[in-house]
């Protein structure tokens, strides 16, 4: 790693040794790079007020998972074909507490993607104020298009390579893309039968054996309840705003349920096939059967709802994606990583979105993200207004402990008050350090400041 300078006159050169030296010992994670960067550009006024964490060389420490594990996976599918993935779980950093992070079951995850969903997990789960450190795995093994008895057998032995380095007080996986509440009960199962014991090792459980009222919803509605945070701030409402939400999972689906409960109306979703566009307000029942229990695509929506239209992905406008192209008051990115270009952002804002609400893990391109900060409208980065999901996690994680399982109401409500206080942090401490509208930086600040307080009480291990 870079030599740490510890003086405000070699912050230049301290951040940029930092990123350089960063490529060169871990090559061609470019998302991890895009996720580290932006850190360490919103820390540049944290150290040059607070130069002691400098001279504790906790960027060179916290840039670094503390373990990374990978495995391969073989399983034999429907045609009695063995099949090899890879996996991966990377423990990033457990100053607060256990790790805590999703799997994601995707072709496209690489050692890059998990690192990436990593260090952004460190940040996010310190903004919670819960006791959980940063962590994520997952495997190039893609659900899609395979049997449930393929799907199990995958599962089982994912989790026959995992289970020892996993644990209720070490490292607490949960559910990603490609992992709902059939793959978690697979996982689950395998390790109960590995290990013989029933314990909280996995959060995302069904609701019958130790899983949390609320789990499935919480990432959507706490990434609504922090738009709505941010409008209040301005003296504004959600209740009647036209909403855009990409996806079509879990994030997506809750994200347009809570938003029909607060009287907005959410117009479009998306999944790998197209846009789907219903200007008359999305169907939410219709949304549900065809994602969660048919799940086949959104363009089956036309069939019901023929005054809607379905944008294939194959007319998408070449800078971009048709979802952000279209009228309306407020966004929410809930897809995947870099969803939203530059372009995009641009159409955004020139159609008169004032506020955008990041569902998904790092969902804007750095392009996108400056045009943002830039027109100064009310922007929620993923590591804010999507922890709604891991707190809930925690959550789940507590009712475990004290083998009991709360109501709805007392889940959600418990929801609404973390994502207040986030969003509070994020606007007081971006206020702090005299950028009011940044939340970008307020939740990397507010973030960091918890963990590297908590990494040098501890001293250097």
């Amino acid at each position: 790693m870079a030599e740490t300078q510890t003086t405000p006159n070699h912050l230049e050169t301290y951040v940029h040794d930092t990123l350089a030296s960063l490529k060169q010992s871990s090559p061609a994670q470019t998302e991890f790079y895009q996720a580290a960067e932006e850190v360490l550009e919103c820390l540049r006024p944290l150290f040059k007020r607070c130069p002691h964490y400098l001279e504790h060389n906790i960027i060179e420490r916290i840039v670094e998972p503390e373990r990374q594990i990978m495995f391969r996976i073989c399983w034999v599918d429907d045609n009695g074909t063995a099949q090899v993935n890879k996996g991966y779980r990377v423990q990033f950093n457990s100053a607060l507490g256990p790790y805590k992070g999703g799997l994601r079951f995707h072709s496209s995850v690489t050692s890059g993607t998990i690192k990436f969903l990593g260090f952004e997990q460190i940040f996010k789960n310190a903004l919670t104020g819960l006791p959980i450190g940063g962590g994520k795995g997952g495997s190039n093994f893609d659900p899609k298009g395979k049997s449930d008895a393929e799907i199990m057998r995958f599962c089982q032995a994912f989790m026959t390579e995992l289970y020892r380095h996993i644990g209720p007080t070490t490292d607490v996986p949960a559910g990603d893309i490609g992992v709902g509440a059939r793959e978690v009960g697979y996982l689950y199962g395998q390790y109960k039968r590995i290990t013989g014991r029933y314990e909280g090792i996995l959060t995302g459980k069904g609701l019958d054996w130790g899983g949390s009222i609320g789990r499935k919803e919480a990432t959507g509605y706490g990434a609504v309840y922090f738009a709505q945070n941010m409008l209040e701030a301005r003296g504004e409402s959600i209740e009647g705003k036209t909403c855009l939400v990409s996806g079509a999972g879990n994030v997506a689906i809750y994200t347009v349920e809570k938003l029909l409960e607060l009287g907005a109306k959410p117009i479009t979703c998306t999944d790998s096939g197209g846009t789907l566009h219903d200007a008359d307000g999305v169907d939410l029942d219709l949304l549900k059967q065809l994602k969660e229990v048919e799940r086949v695509s959104l363009e089956n929506y036309l069939e019901t709802r023929p005054n809607a239209r379905y944008i294939a992905a194959s007319d998408y406008p070449e800078d971009g994606h048709a979802v952000w192209r279209i009228e309306a008051d407020v966004a929410f990115p809930c897809a995947t990583q870099n969803e939203l270009t530059a372009a995009d952002a641009q159409a955004l804002l020139k159609n008169g979105v004032s506020c955008i609400s990041e569902g998904a893990n790092m969902p804007s391109t750095a392009d996108a993200a400056d045009c943002f900060l830039e027109a100064g409208i009310a922007y929620g980065p993923g590591k804010a207004a999507n922890a709604g999901g891991v707190a809930t996690s925690q959550l789940e994680m507590a009712q475990n402990s004290s083998m009991e399982q709360w109501p709805l109401e007392k889940v959600d409500e418990k929801l609404k008050a973390i994502m207040a206080e986030i969003h509070r942090q994020c606007a007081d401490t971006a206020a702090e350090f005299d950028a009011p509208t940044n939340l970008v930086l307020g939740a990397n600040i507010a973030g960091f400041r918890r963990v590297a307080d908590a990494m040098i009480d501890q001293g250097v291990v």
